[in-house]
């Protein structure tokens, strides 16, 4: 099976729930892994920027890695989140990361060096020589500051042997369409933005790693695959009925919505790590309408 197959679909960027006291609560982990994949997602990431990698230190990395591996027991893939504006110290931990069990690499571009598309390129190029796993390219200008253009994605995907795929999330249709169109066979495009999934699968790109398939995880991948089989007329009411949920999960950060929206369903508790702060009373009060109001 190729790595375009088996990432076909909805991938959920998994949060990483706390206690009060701010140490990693691995049991609310392991009941949001088995509330995901009971709902169809499928497949997860791990230490995404969902799940504030930025404020966990390196052995709660190793753990949170090691937990997901031991809790999924190979029922799903997962994919393992190691990217950052340091070249060296990201093939290091490629190389003594415990990866053996992961699916893929998905490393998001280097943030606020704001290098050129050439120093992008040998940055994944050389990423991609360090990886014992598939890399998957991850575009999100609004977090790193420099846009991976079309072009770039291009030079890798056909001259970067170990460049498998991108997640693409820079919001725009006419690279999106660019990318699409030039892409090498087996090159696996995945959208990084759940309001426009529909209409980018629709340009033809192959699903999602989601920040709302961890609150919506059934509606979500169900809207994923009716849009995959190309059955848009049952994706579409699915599509209408997460579109305010996405609205309220990034109306001040992510990933304080999304927490918000688990706190409310009874899987995790409502704390993120400075410098975040828990999402605003008045959008909070919105959540529980709109579960209240969709999801009773």
């Amino acid at each position: 099976m190729t790595l375009r197959e088996q990432l076909t679909g909805t991938g959920v960027a998994l949060v990483t729930p706390f206690k009060e006291n701010l140490d990693v609560d691995f049991d609310a982990l392991g009941k949001l892994i088995d509330f995901v994949i009971g709902n169809g997602c499928e497949y997860v990431t791990t230490l995404g920027t969902t799940g504030e990698t930025p404020t966990l230190t390196k052995q709660e990395k190793l753990d949170i890695v090691n937990y997901t591996f031991d809790k999924i027991n190979g029922k799903v893939p997962v994919v393992v989140g190691i990217g950052g504006n340091n070249t060296k110290e990201i093939i290091h931990e490629l190389e003594t990361y415990p990866l053996e069990k992961a699916t893929a690499i998905l490393s998001a571009s280097p943030y606020y060096n704001k290098p050129s598309q050439e120093g992008i390129y040998q940055h994944y190029k050389a990423i991609a020589k360090a990886s014992p796993k598939p890399v998957l390219l991850y575009n999100v200008p609004g977090r790193t500051g420099a846009n991976v253009t079309a072009d770039t994605v291009k030079r890798l995907g056909h001259e970067v042997e170990n460049i498998a795929g991108i997640k693409e999330a820079s919001g725009l249709m006419e690279q999106c369409m660019h990318i699409i169109r030039d892409k090498p066979k087996d090159f696996l495009i995945i959208s990084g933005d759940d309001h426009v999934v529909l209409p980018l699968i629709a340009c033809g790109m192959d699903g999602v790693i989601s920040v709302a398939a961890n609150c919506f995880p059934k509606e979500f991948s169900d809207m994923t695959r009716f849009c995959l089989a190309g059955d848009f007329a049952s994706a579409r009411p699915l599509h209408y009925k997460c579109l305010e949920g996405n609205d309220l999960l990034f109306e001040e950060n992510n990933p304080t919505g999304v927490k918000a929206f688990l706190y409310e369903l009874g899987i995790i508790k409502n704390v993120v790590r400075l410098p975040l702060v828990p999402l605003s009373e008045g959008v909070h009060n919105k959540v529980k309408m709109y579960l209240k109001a969709n999801f009773a």
